[in-house]
Parts: structure tokens; C-alpha cells; sequence
């Protein structure tokens, strides 16, 4: 009997050394995986907990992985939306009031400056989001996928209006990344399911995380082939010489009811996880939340830091009852978050959003048709180094050194590739990856400033330059 006292006592020890070394373990990784959340956070809890029994195989709440859906909304969700203002509205305000290839009408001038005017206090219209819509359509039309992404990403190489320390383009939220990264990790699939254009969310989350393409979902425009006109798509046939192009008309906007009805055509599935922070969110939330045959989940994250961002922390008691009451869990990032967008950053306090988009601009010609004449340089970049004629990179890194010293002095680029060839004296054919770069906004010296960066990063004796008169004309069929 003694005997097996003790053998009991040794037992219960061994157990009790183990369940402590798996909790210090679990705290370890607690720290590692959400260094940027406040350990304890209330919320982070309920989501390991929640993760550790729906992949647990031995756990009546294990969730297979082909079910392990997680929906995350984007603006104030994964993003900043007070900077001072959701992404898309900056970006069509800038398209209307500063882009200098476009020249909107009065009605889109008119919905411009309203924009620009209530930003700031957020006191938009009730029917702002569907006007919104509309002219985002209007004022994009024309412009092929490659354009669209390139305006996108010059306006996120901006410094955040209202900060220090980051660009647009940085301006999203570091322990959400974490939280994706780590559901990704344990076998979810996320997805991004926003009001804004769909088109717009590829392009930001791109720089925010390792989310692909397909699993990006919001608001709609119709595409169509550039030569299409007013042929159906069922009688046209696209041919090698079409590029797709945006169109002027609105197909989904993807709020409210219409994120569950997207939800359910695109991916197929219930989420079992959601992640919002508004109203607009509330159907989503619910569509992971209830009625759902797997255990589930659904949080709510609430803009109360006034301090690192501009939210409001007056309401964190109202909302957090709020929220609560509907059994969605609650994502303080005043109470949760060591960091919000990184230490190098600095809320400012102050915005030069009216000051930057203050110049009037005079309405487009009745003609539809507008000429400007101006100067067109080509750079034609060999890759070739001057001293080996062997690569100096692949073409891929070719590419992607090139863009980037291009966003750096221009904040655009436009690159075609090609391949020269020629007859050596020793008779051998020989043959260079080279980039051909069209600049149409620049001064000589500017060229020859660039010019002076690519020949050094990719050892070159000389680069080849064209100076081409051109006239630009902006044409419309109004």
C-alpha cells in the first residue's frame, strides 16, 4: 500500500511539472506569436482558447481544415480609416482634385470638393456610400487593371496625413497581422470581405499580408475589353490585343446583407470566424456566429485610442456593452495593443488634407477632348554587366530594383521589357534582357538623375535615352 502511495505521488508530480511546462510553454508562444498585444488581453484569450479546441482532432469542437473559414473586414478593421479618412475616398478625392490625366466634369468636381469638405468631421451624407460608388465608377472608367494598381500605389507611397513615421502603405494594423499569421498557421483560410473596392483591397493587403488574390472580396465595377464597346461579352471575342479595363458601372456594393450574400457565393462556406468593427460588419458577424454547426466566433474591434490614433475613447463603454450583447468579443486598441502601427510612428494631431486639396480646377471641355503638348523620354536599360556581359540580376530582380528607384524619384513607373540581340565580332549571337522605361512627367534633369542610379546598380557604361515631342489628348465619348 505504501508503495503505491508513493508511486501515486510520483505520478501526480510528473503530471503536475508537465501541465507546468506546457503552460509556461503556452506563454511563451503567447509571447512570441502577439508581441504586439497585451498579454491577457481578454480577447486574445477567447481566440486561443477558441483555436486550440477547433484543431484539437480529440476535441468535440474540432473543426476540419477545410471549414476553418475566417472573414476580416478591412478599413478600421486591418487598416487605419481615420487618416483622416477611409482609403477609397482619399483616393477618389485625389483622382478628382489633383490628378493631372484627368479631367473630371462639374457633377464630379461638385462630389469632389463635398468629399474633401466633410472628411475631416466625418459628416458625409446618409446616401454618401452609394454616390460614392457611382462616381468611383465614373471617375476610374477607362483605366486598365496595371493603371489602377499603379494610382494606387503612388497614393500609398504618401506619408499618412495625421502621422510621423508612415505611409499609407503602412498604415495597417500590426496585431492584426499577427492574428492572421497565426490563424494561418493552425490551417484557417482568411479572407478579406470589404465595402471598399475589391481591386483597391488586393492592392493594400499586398503589402499587409501573405493573403492571395482569390481570397479578396468587395465592392464591385464591371470589367470589359478595351475595344468591347457596347458588344455584349457573350458575342465578343478577346483577343491577344484586349486589356481589360474598368467600366462606369457599379455591380455590388459590398456592405451590410451583400458581404453574406458574396461571402456565400465566392467562398462556398460559413465562416466560422469574423472580424469587424462597425455596423456594416454586423451581418458578417452574424453569419459566422449563429446557426453555424461548428463552434464559432466573431470580435469587433473598437477605435478607442486618442492618444496613438485619432479614435474615440469615450465610446469604449458604450460600444463594448454593445458588442458584447450581441456575443461578439471585444478588441480594445487603447486597453490591447502594445503598438497600433509600429514605435516609429507618431500621431501628429494635425491633418493637411483641406490645405493639400485646396486648388481649384476648372470643369472638362464640353468637347470631351483635350490636347497638351510635352516631352516623352524613354530609357532603354540593359542588364547585361559592362565589364562580364552576364547578368547583374535576374529578371525578376531586374524588374523589381527598377520599379522600386522609379517609385523612389517618381512615385510612378511605367517598364515594357525586351530582349536585344546582336552579332558579336567573334561572330556569336548574343542577347540582353532590357527594360524600356517611358517617363512623361519629368524634366531632363530628372531623367539624367535617375538615369545616374540605374547605370550604377546595374554596372552599366551608359544607358540610351529618347527625347520624343508627344501630345497627349484625353478623350471621352460624352
Amino acid at each position: 500500500m505504501k508503495g503505491n502511495r508513493i508511486w501515486a505521488a510520483l505520478l501526480c508530480a510528473v503530471l503536475v511539472m508537465m501541465c507546468l511546462t506546457s503552460f509556461a510553454a503556452a506563454e511563451e508562444a503567447r509571447g512570441d506569436l502577439f508581441s504586439q498585444w497585451n498579454q491577457g488581453a481578454p480577447a486574445l484569450e477567447t481566440l486561443i482558447t477558441y483555436v486550440a479546441a477547433v484543431t484539437d482532432p480529440a476535441s468535440p469542437d474540432f473543426i476540419p481544415e477545410e471549414d476553418r473559414i475566417a472573414t476580416f473586414d478591412m478599413d478600421g478593421t486591418l487598416m487605419a480609416e481615420l487618416a483622416p479618412t477611409y482609403l477609397e475616398v482619399m483616393l477618389l478625392t485625389e483622382r478628382i482634385l489633383l490628378d493631372p490625366s484627368y479631367e473630371p466634369d462639374e457633377e464630379m468636381l461638385e462630389f469632389g470638393r463635398m468629399s474633401r469638405d466633410h472628411a475631416l468631421d466625418k459628416s458625409f451624407p446618409g446616401d454618401y456610400d452609394y454616390e460614392f460608388s457611382y462616381h468611383q465608377a465614373r471617375a476610374f472608367a477607362g483605366m486598365t487593371l496595371s493603371e489602377y494598381a499603379d494610382f494606387i500605389n503612388r497614393f500609398l507611397t504618401h506619408e499618412a496625413d495625421g502621422f510621423e513615421g508612415m505611409t499609407y502603405g503602412e498604415a495597417y494594423y500590426l496585431p492584426m497581422v499577427e492574428v492572421i499569421r497565426y490563424l494561418e498557421d493552425n490551417g484557417f483560410k482568411c479572407y478579406v470581405v470589404s465595402g471598399s473596392d475589391r481591386f483597391i483591397v488586393r492592392t493594400f493587403i499586398e503589402k499587409m499580408a501573405d493573403i492571395p488574390y482569390e481570397n479578396i472580396i468587395g465592392s464591385d465595377t464591371a470589367l470589359a475589353a478595351r475595344d468591347q464597346g457596347e458588344t455584349d461579352g457573350i458575342e465578343y471575342v478577346f483577343t491577344g490585343d484586349d486589356e481589360l479595363v474598368r467600366t462606369d458601372k457599379l455591380l455590388v456594393k459590398d456592405l451590410k446583407t451583400n458581404k453574406v450574400v458574396q461571402i456565400a457565393q465566392e467562398i462556398g462556406r460559413q465562416p466560422v470566424l469574423s472580424f469587424g468593427n462597425s455596423s456594416g460588419d454586423v451581418s458578417m458577424n452574424n453569419y459566422a456566429l449563429l446557426n453555424n454547426r461548428y463552434r464559432s466566433a466573431a470580435f469587433m474591434v473598437i477605435a478607442d485610442d486618442d492618444e496613438r490614433d485619432y479614435g474615440n475613447s469615450g465610446k469604449h463603454d458604450e460600444l463594448t456593452e454593445k458588442w458584447l450583447g450581441m456575443g461578439y468579443s471585444v478588441i480594445s486598441m487603447r486597453d490591447d495593443w502594445k503598438t497600433i502601427y509600429g514605435e516609429g510612428v507618431r500621431k501628429t494631431g494635425t491633418f493637411h488634407w483641406l490645405e493639400r486639396l485646396s486648388a481649384e480646377r476648372e470643369p472638362a471641355q464640353e468637347s470631351g477632348r483635350n490636347e497638351t503638348q510635352g516631352m516623352q523620354y524613354v530609357i532603354y536599360l540593359g542588364t547585361n554587366d559592362r565589364e562580364t556581359n552576364q547578368p547583374v540580376f535576374t529578371q525578376v530582380e531586374s524588374m523589381e530594383k527598377a520599379k522600386k528607384i522609379l517609385m523612389a524619384h517618381f512615385g510612378y513607373y511605367t517598364i515594357h521589357e525586351a530582349y536585344v540581340g546582336w552579332m558579336g565580332e567573334d561572330q556569336r549571337e548574343y542577347q540582353e534582357y532590357t527594360l524600356v522605361i517611358s517617363l512623361s512627367d519629368a524634366t531632363e534633369d530628372e531623367v539624367h538623375a535617375v538615369a545616374d542610379e540605374l547605370i550604377e546598380t546595374f554596372h552599366q557604361h551608359s544607358v540610351q535615352i529618347q527625347a520624343n515631342p508627344i501630345t497627349t489628348q484625353s478623350y471621352s465619348r460624352d
